[in-house]
């Protein structure tokens, strides 16, 4: 019994890791601040999430910086792009909400609004983790988040669920629950992402470092 509370124990690994989430929080939050950087933030956050799920994590401030300084213009660029988009859809979201109509047309509009809501909500959750992960073009980093968020749907209902729960517990429970937030959010993704990262990365091998058409 005494085993499980040694230094290298399950049970203080897990400490360690929820510690390390709570700092990582914080860094991803002073690194979201100016905005425009938050999809670099987010990717260097996945960055040092997916390690620490491989117990690879090493040193997380110098590697959270790393990765930040890295991607910080491809990840500006995506973060750009989901953000124009994101606003979009909630302006559509809002009109159709609101001019409600029980007709045809209406209903078509709605669905394709769900459908499109689904892929953006899907890339959202896999393609900072792919950056993070990857080397590839912006275009292709899309198409992947996208395909692999389908093909494992499994998987992205559990993240999806924890994004939510987290969300409903900070906004509705306890909402000091936030100094863990997206830390613990993205650690407990990255568990869920490792396998089909691993996957991935076989399929690279052959394609010079880059996530190929997983299709």
């Amino acid at each position: 019994m005494n085993h499980l509370f040694n230094l290298d124990g399950p049970v203080l690994q897990f400490i360690n890791k929820i510690v390390y989430s709570v700092y990582l929080n914080i860094l991803w939050f002073i690194c979201c601040i100016p905005v425009i950087t938050i999809g670099a933030s987010t990717t260097a956050l996945f960055y040092v999430t997916l390690k620490i799920s491989k117990d690879e994590e090493g040193s997380i401030t110098k590697a959270f910086f790393h990765s930040f300084k890295e991607n910080l213009r491809q990840g500006t660029a995506i973060w750009l792009i989901l953000l124009a988009f994101g606003i979009i859809l909630g302006i559509d979201g809002y009109v159709l909400y609101h001019m409600r109509f029980e007709n045809v047309f209406w209903t078509l509009c709605t669905a394709v609004f769900c459908v499109a809501a689904a892929a953006y909500a899907i890339i959202l959750m896999y393609i900072f983790p792919l950056l993070a992960r990857f080397d590839n073009t912006i275009g292709a980093m899309f198409k992947n988040a996208l395909f692999i968020g389908v093909r494992f749907l499994f998987c992205t209902a559990l993240m999806a669920v924890i994004y939510f729960v987290m969300l409903l517990t900070v906004v509705r429970i306890f909402t000091p629950a936030v100094i863990f937030g997206e830390g613990l959010c993205a650690l407990l993704c990255s568990c869920l992402l490792s396998n089909i990262l691993n996957l991935c990365q076989e399929k690279t091998e052959d394609h010079a470092g880059t996530v190929p058409d997983l299709q």
